[in-house]
């Protein structure tokens, strides 16, 4: 593990930019960035063009680890290069911006109001290969959708299982159950998470940390005791659907919680603004962002 990369997470000012969008979710980006479906003609190129916008954004000069810790990384981006350097290589070397890895491959279908991970063949694969481009941890995600505590402590389970694999290969897992914001029973099913993740990460030996990812929170500071709990590196807060302003607002309202948004980050980024344009808005994104992590 990469002791710089470690410190940094730890006490660190700043956020997470998730910019790990796969094949399920690439089409919205590309759609909300200006590009329709009729931009390209097959998978590849609709990645390539993803592709393009991310290598826009990493090198934009407002993109910089003055405000941002880390950026998550889809597996393709990882594998591909910016400048020469492959895409994790530059946000480290060049950026100082701590590079994840997004490496479950997507969702079953709800049981128990929760939908699991599916399997992950490649998991081993995508280890190696992580550390083989300097990154430092990775990212994987369940939702969760209603208040069943069996679901729940399932899905954390699978979520800790998968993170202890992690754990050996010398990488940080940020352990991701989201929670839908538009659940019908939000509250209940944060009070069932929390009561599980604190019996997974008491199960943790003392040299081993994680990362939690969580939605924000109906009740302020509601996971602050998870914050300082000493097998926890940093809590991060996604967006969860939110618009930027409204996550903005309630993860100021958090304390030590910090941001890692995705379409929150990007939105109103669009391909056919100047560079000026471009930088000037990203610009404003990240530092409202970086402004609600830090403002507590």
């Amino acid at each position: 593990m990469n002791t710089e990369q470690s410190e940094r997470m730890r006490s660190g000012q700043g956020f997470i930019a998730a910019l790990d969008q796969s094949g399920g979710s690439t089409p919205k980006a590309l759609k909300l960035y200006g590009l329709g479906e009729d931009s390209y003609s097959n998978e590849a190129e609709m990645f390539d063009l993803v592709h393009d916008m991310r290598t826009r954004i990493i090198k934009s000069p407002v993109f910089d680890s003055n405000r941002i810790l880390g950026v998550i990384l889809f597996e393709m981006t990882m594998n591909r290069s910016i400048d020469d350097l492959g895409s994790a290589e530059y946000l480290w070397r060049k950026k100082g911006i701590v590079p994840f890895l997004k490496i479950d491959n997507g969702l079953l279908e709800e049981v128990n109001g929760v939908q699991l991970m599916k399997p992950i063949p490649q998991l081993m694969q995508r280890l190696q290969s992580a550390k083989d481009h300097e990154v430092f941890g990775t990212k994987m995600r369940s939702v969760i959708k209603l208040a069943n505590e069996i679901g729940i402590k399932g899905c954390v389970e699978q979520q800790f299982a998968l993170g202890s694999q992690i754990l050996q290969e010398g990488l940080i897992p940020i352990i991701e159950p989201e929670i839908d914001i538009n659940s019908p029973d939000k509250a209940a099913a944060e009070v069932l998470l929390k009561k599980s993740l604190f019996e997974y990460l008491d199960s943790l030996t003392g040299t081993q940390s994680v990362m939690l990812k969580l939605t924000l929170p109906n009740q302020f500071g509601f996971y602050s005791d998870l914050v300082s709990h000493p097998r926890v590196l940093r809590v991060v807060a996604l967006s969860g659907g939110y618009s930027r302003d409204k996550a903005n607002e309630l993860l100021a309202q958090n304390p030590n919680l910090i941001a890692s948004f995705s379409r929150a980050l990007t939105e109103g980024l669009n391909v056919n603004q100047s560079e000026s344009e471009f930088d000037q808005l990203l610009d404003r994104s990240i530092q409202s962002i970086y402004e609600a992590s830090v403002k507590k």
